[in-house]
């Protein structure tokens, strides 16, 4: 099989999908891996380190996408790479469906087969895929919180931790999975007085046990959380509802009760946002004030630090990948779980039943 490795061009997106050492293991194995030109460079990876080990390097977009059976990416095709897919390519990579109609419905007319990080799950419930990612943005989110309530960043001039004889700030983290959970960790590692908001009182339970005494655990009902998001000088949204628009669990009349530059980091929003207020960013362009209140919704938030999420991100796609290059999208979803969940696209049909119910689409089972 021909394995095509394109060049990310979503603006600050510094990520690549596959490292050398994946092109060896593929070369192998007896495939092909075709590489474009600095596709690694934001991820500190350059061109001849892919051609020692295997790949070839081409010149454009172009000849990657003509020549691969098999697309590998970090993010969604752009419109600007629409024209490069042809019908019955695989393209393996985040795509994020529920948040955008435009970018479903172009790729149902190009015919390919998605396959979606996002949704590869286990048996057990895990999704491997997403995880590493989600540790990244749940640290992230902290990391850019706490820049962002600084004056200068149009925030209320709080550090995070406080000082002895001044209080932390108020962080509230909506969501308890690994985004929340990860959130959780460097706000309270940095002195911060955290509540975790959640509905599954196992996870609640699980939390309360392996976080430190300056977090707090609350059931997410709608009279908590108005007043714990009133209180709060720092809100992070971390739902997700797995290949599904995230559900909009902070409301705007609750943002509009927040202080005057209070901060929201919105980990969600690349499935629609759990924050009625938030609208999709950029690392170049990254923050909008909306009633008094910075709103932070860069999409793409572990782009930013392309060297660590590349590696953790590629340690985790190499195993499926390979089983796709071996097997083929058929067989291999046929024989695994996991790979058959992350199908999410085939050949003009919809085959995840999230997707199809969000924009009223007929559902094919897989």
């Amino acid at each position: 099989m021909i394995i095509g490795v394109p060049k990310e061009i979503k603006p600050d997106e510094y990520r690549v999908a596959l490292l050398p050492v994946g092109a060896e293991e593929l070369r192998r194995k007896g495939h092909r891996v075709i590489v474009q030109r600095g596709a690694g460079e934001g991820s500190g990876v350059d061109d001849g380190l892919y051609a020692e080990h295997g790949a070839e390097i081409a010149d454009g977009a172009e000849a990657v996408y003509a020549q691969a059976d098999l697309v590998v990416k970090v993010k969604e095709p752009l419109p600007q790479e629409y024209g490069l897919l042809r019908r019955g390519q695989a393209v393996f990579g985040y795509f994020h469906f529920a948040a955008s109609r435009e970018l479903t419905e172009a790729l149902l007319g190009s015919g390919i087969v998605a396959i979606a990080y996002e949704t590869l799950h286990t048996p057990d419930g895990r999704h491997p895929l997403l995880t590493p990612m989600s540790e990244i943005a749940g640290k992230m989110s902290i990391q850019e919180g706490a820049k962002y309530l600084e004056k200068p960043m149009m925030g209320r001039g709080i550090l995070l931790g406080g000082v002895p004889g001044v209080e932390p700030a108020h962080v509230l983290i909506v969501g308890g999975g690994t985004v929340g959970t990860n959130a959780a960790k460097v706000a309270a590692g940095l002195g911060a007085q955290v509540t975790v908001a959640d509905i599954d009182l196992e996870r609640l339970r699980y939390l309360d046990d392996i976080l430190p005494a300056n977090v707090t655990t609350v059931y997410s009902d709608a009279h908590t959380l108005r007043e714990k998001v009133r209180e709060a000088d720092l809100v992070i949204g971390a739902v997700l509802v797995e290949g599904a628009k995230a559900p909009v669990i902070v409301t705007e009349a609750m943002v509009r009760t927040m202080q005057p530059g209070a901060v929201v980091v919105d980990v969600s929003v690349d499935q629609g946002g759990c924050v009625a207020t938030t609208e999709p960013t950029t690392h170049g362009d990254p923050i909008r004030i909306k009633h008094g209140v910075v709103h932070y919704g860069v999409t793409n938030m572990p782009g930013a630090v392309g060297r660590t999420s590349t590696y953790a991100l590629t340690h985790a796609t190499l195993p499926y990948l390979l089983t796709l290059a071996e097997k083929g999208f058929k067989r291999a979803a046929s024989d695994s779980p996991a790979i058959r969940a992350a199908l999410n696209l085939v050949c003009g049909k919809v085959t995840n039943r999230a997707v199809a119910e969000t924009f009223g689409l007929p559902y094919h089972a897989r």
